[in-house]
């Protein structure tokens, strides 16, 4: 997730300055809102595909983070192939295998915050499940409405700012 890195290191970089007093004419960039929820969703033999959507809006970025893939009660010792249905970097469909989940040898898979931009679409290709899927909704919003009293009040605050020199330590004698 570059963008959502970007926007935390923004978010980062914005705190530092207001400590700062956004000293040097350095300016604070639009305010980021960062929000994230549980999600799960379970794929069976009677609902073999999910689809995570999300509605549009302008400033806002969606990431669906995946952690953990396993299969529940009531599966059967057979292969459970669950694939990802997704865009890649050229906007075209691609289904890509995630997990074959075993209930002899592997019930279950950490994908340690897969992260996938939605809309998304998890397949139980084979197999009958149940196969439970968890990670996080991250909703990241960058606010980029600054009303005009903003920019003159920042730009009042600039001026106040002065900096002090750094002074020299003092040197005490007769101290060891």
């Amino acid at each position: 997730m570059a963008a959502g890195s970007a926007a935390a290191l923004a978010f980062l970089t914005h705190e530092s300055r207001a400590r700062a007093g956004n000293v040097g004419s350095l300016r604070a960039p639009a305010p980021v809102t960062m929000d994230s929820f549980f999600f799960g969703c379970e794929l069976s033999g009677h609902n073999r595909s999910f689809t995570f959507k999300v509605e549009e809006e302008d400033d806002t970025e969606h990431v669906l983070a995946l952690n953990m893939l396993c299969l529940t009660e009531g599966a059967k010792d057979e292969c459970n192939v669950v694939e990802v249905v997704a865009r890649d970097h050229d906007n075209q469909e691609i289904a890509v295998p995630v997990a074959n989940l075993r209930l002899s040898c592997q019930p279950m898979l950490s994908l340690d915050d897969f992260q996938l931009q939605p809309p998304v679409t998890f397949r139980l290709k084979s197999g009958s499940g149940p196969v439970r899927i968890t990670g996080r909704h991250r909703i990241v919003c960058i606010n980029n409405d600054l009303s005009e009293d903003d920019s003159e009040d920042e730009d009042s605050d600039e001026e106040e700012v002065k900096l002090c020199g750094i002074l020299p330590a003092k040197k005490h004698r007769g101290r060891p």
